[in-house]
């Protein structure tokens, strides 16, 4: 994919970018390196003062940086403005929280390993490699950045081609909030250098969030070179809905979570698995709601559902789509690209879902629901398990024991309970099986790329 802002509601190309050459890259590696031997000998109270200030620019940037959101990846304007104060919001909570998060913590006892004092200490790696995805430009960044600087690391970001200008935004925010020049620095390139900065020793571990098979490849070749990593890849997330739930709330909030950034969303519900007993209720309510949404140019304030990011994303959901309708699942509304400029494709719910169909096993990313039909909690696992991935999920019931039953038999990273899954500062974010390794976010997000140095004394 070349590097180019092309803008998916129209598909015409903004503006174009030449790859960082070799040496460029090698440089802004050696810049980081010496910023983290800066940054290092700081102190928490100083960066915290520097990821405020970092926290201020996001907020008085707003405006402009919504609007290169939805100019590079389509999302409609006012989920972009959300995610700017999103960053934000982590910024501040990091500012807030680090010096408590990596806390020496004492052994109560230590004379029971033989010892006057004995404690866990954390500090930072070094150089930390992110690969980064389009679907949320900022968020999917300073989610990682905000910890691992807070922390005394320094990050080497290589973004996804379709937005640099999101990147190159990134390149600087923090240098401009007072972090040591080059403390997070943007490299502007395809993937071809990426197993050579994992081989080289100045990085010390990895992290990534997109496609399994990018997961595949990185987290192997960080193998390869024993460094640690953090993998937050797809997922298929199940939405399950038990007879005792708020059919009314619940149909609603599936909505939202499943066309939420256009459909591109992890964490997003894709696949709704609904009891029998209330099937036919949710189905009519979530069947209007997805067809009265509105579907336009992503710069109206009106707009609910704008384009996919790129004209291969919207390619392979029409291909998901065209699959299930033709091994025979029914179409309850949408199912194909409206006849316009740009790529957009209409809000979808298909339901009469058989094994075979690709729909059924991979994550649909875009505006694209499945819907299930289950006589039991049991059944209702058994779909929800059946993927190979396990990110997050879903859960509708008012039932103490079909809550207990799920939150113990979800194979998943969370169960959000009568609401939608959404990231937070506050929680550990990650995924079980295909959907990936370690956790972003809350305490265990900054301790990731820490070394975790036992103190002992005699």
């Amino acid at each position: 994919m070349a590097i180019a802002v092309v803008n998916p509601a129209t598909g015409e190309t903004v503006e174009t970018f030449g790859d960082h050459s070799a040496e460029e890259i090698e440089a802004r590696v050696v810049k980081t390196e010496a910023a983290y031997q800066a940054l290092k000998a700081t102190d928490y109270a100083q960066r915290a003062v520097w990821m405020k200030k970092a926290a201020d620019i996001l907020e008085e940037e707003v405006d402009e940086l919504a609007t290169m959101l939805t100019i590079e990846m389509g999302k409609p304007i006012a989920q972009s403005v959300g995610e700017v104060l999103k960053c934000a919001k982590n910024a501040r909570f990091y500012a807030e929280n680090a010096h408590k998060f990596l806390a020496d913590e004492p052994l109560e006892d230590p004379s029971i390993v033989g010892a006057s004092t004995a404690y866990l200490h954390y500090q930072p790696l070094g150089v930390v490699l992110a690969v980064m995805p389009w679907n949320y430009p900022l968020w999917q960044v300073i989610r990682f950045a905000a910890p691992a600087l807070m922390a005394g690391n320094t990050g080497l970001l290589k973004h996804a081609s379709n937005v640099p200008h999101s990147a190159l935004y990134l390149d600087s925010l923090f240098t401009r909030a007072g972090f040591p020049d080059g403390s997070f620095t943007t490299i502007l390139t395809g993937s071809a250098p990426i197993a050579g900065l994992i081989e080289d020793r100045r990085i010390k571990a990895v992290t990534l969030t997109g496609s399994e098979p990018a997961g595949r490849a990185v987290a192997g070749q960080a193998g390869a070179h024993i460094k640690p990593a953090v993998m937050e890849l797809g997922g298929s997330d199940a939405f399950i809905v038990m007879p005792s739930a708020d059919i009314e709330q619940a149909s609603t909030v599936a909505v939202t979570a499943r066309i939420n950034n256009n459909g591109q969303s992890c964490i997003a519900g894709k696949r709704f698995v609904v009891h029998a007993d209330v099937y036919d209720e949710f189905m009519e309510k979530f069947v209007a709601k997805m067809s009265a949404l509105v579907v336009g140019d992503p710069m109206e304030e009106a707009t609910q559902v704008g384009p996919l990011a790129t004209e291969r994303g919207r390619d392979e959901i029409a291909e998901l789509v065209d699959d299930a309708r033709d091994k025979g699942a029914t179409i309850r509304t949408g199912g194909k690209a409206p006849e316009r400029a740009g790529w957009f494709y209409e809000p979808t719910v298909v339901d009469d879902l058989k094994p075979g169909m690709r729909l059924v096993m991979e994550e649909a990313f875009g505006p694209v629901a499945s819907v299930y039909r289950v006589s039991s909690r049991e059944e209702a696992a058994e779909v929800a398990n059946q993927t190979t991935f396990g990110l997050s999920s879903a859960l509708w019931t008012t039932d103490a024991s079909d809550e207990d039953y799920f939150i113990k038999n979800i194979e998943a990273g969370a169960v959000f309970v009568n609401g939608m899954t959404i990231s937070y500062p506050e929680l550990p974010f990650g995924g079980v099986k295909d959907s990936g390794f370690g956790r972003e976010l809350g305490a265990p997000g900054i301790r990731e790329f820490c070394n975790f140095k036992t103190v002992w004394r005699s």
